[in-house]
């Protein structure tokens, strides 16, 4: 064998090795961002817990609530707590959690609406809590599930209801992407708490910077991988486009000093809203933490906003 032949074998065989990291550590990308096991659906469920305020976690359990379920369009049953508000507002807000969590995540949230007069539905995202799957959706697919929640609501509750979404993270990635689509008249606002702009760029932020992982081309393969099994690549998910298409009241909320989501994101989102719009970013605080840093400045923003969504509601009502 002449050095030419023996130079092309080595070539060859290092171009083969490469490819076959590149594909293993596409597929542990995809694993990583996507998989999520009832093991670990179980420990989201516990960590939503332990991270609350005891005193929220209270309020939570003591809760008068009914479980509802319903089928997603891939066959998966996915639960929720629904809580009557005894005040007869006809208000319902629907609160999506964030990665790797379960419902209970969003009671301190919760609490503000149910003292404002709002009965309250709180799922777990497919692949979270008790709603079953093993692929996240990452807000994207998401998006379809919450639409079946917002018809499941009118079907309970009344058809003239009025509904507004909410968000924390991966929920409020969630709540901004059914913002664009064609949603019944009912619903009336949206609040979105460390939403990020796009699924395929926050894949790439959280590994390369949370877990010092080179981003490309890792990524992008993983997100190829995903389009033939999950049906949906991560550049799919443009929340900016969605949120173009939005024309309801919007409010966005974000920690000045979040590294998991960067503030960036929400000043992209807000750019590209639609009136009328609000900006509430808490200077000290990290990711979905505002609530905690300030909870009382959190308090009037979210009330204020309110007021304004009634206010357009007077203006134009549902019905």
């Amino acid at each position: 064998m002449n050095t030419k032949t023996k130079q092309f074998k080595l070539v060859q065989h290092t171009t083969a090795a490469l490819g076959a990291g590149l594909i293993v550590g596409s597929a542990l990308v995809y694993r990583f961002a996507t998989g999520f096991s009832d093991k670990q659906k179980k420990q989201g469920q516990d960590k939503s817990i332990s991270q609350n305020n005891p005193v929220d976690n209270d309020w939570f359990d003591h809760l008068n609530a009914e479980e509802w379920q319903i089928t997603t369009e891939d066959g998966l049953k996915l639960a929720a707590s629904f809580v009557q508000n005894p005040a007869p507002t006809g208000k319902v807000v629907i609160l999506a959690h964030g990665l790797h969590h379960s419902r209970q995540q969003v009671g301190v949230y919760a609490r503000v609406f149910y003292e404002q007069g709002y009965s309250l539905l709180m799922p777990d995202a497919r692949a979270h809590g008790k709603s079953e799957g093993n692929v996240i959706g990452l807000g994207w697919l998401d998006r379809q599930d919450y639409l079946q929640w917002i018809h499941e609501v009118l079907k309970r509750q009344n058809e003239n209801a009025q509904i507004l979404l909410f968000g924390i993270s991966m929920g409020a990635t969630t709540v901004l992407a059914v913002s664009g689509e064609d949603l019944p008249k009912n619903v009336v606002g949206i609040i979105a708490d460390s939403g990020y702009s796009n699924v395929f760029a926050e894949g790439k932020y959280r590994l390369r910077h949370k877990y010092h992982f080179p981003a490309v081309p890792f990524v992008a393969i993983a997100s190829t991988i995903s389009k033939v099994r999950d049906g949906y690549a991560f550049q799919d998910g443009d929340i900016l486009q969605q949120v173009q298409r939005n024309q309801l009241p919007l409010l966005l909320i974000h920690g000045g000093r979040d590294q998991t989501v960067p503030v960036k994101n929400v000043f992209e989102l807000y750019h590209a809203a639609n009136q009328p719009k609000k900006l509430y970013v808490e200077p000290t605080a990290d990711h979905i933490e505002s609530i905690y840093v300030n909870p009382a400045k959190y308090r009037r923003v979210v009330e204020k906003f309110l007021n304004l969504v009634d206010r357009v509601q007077e203006s134009h009502p549902t019905a």
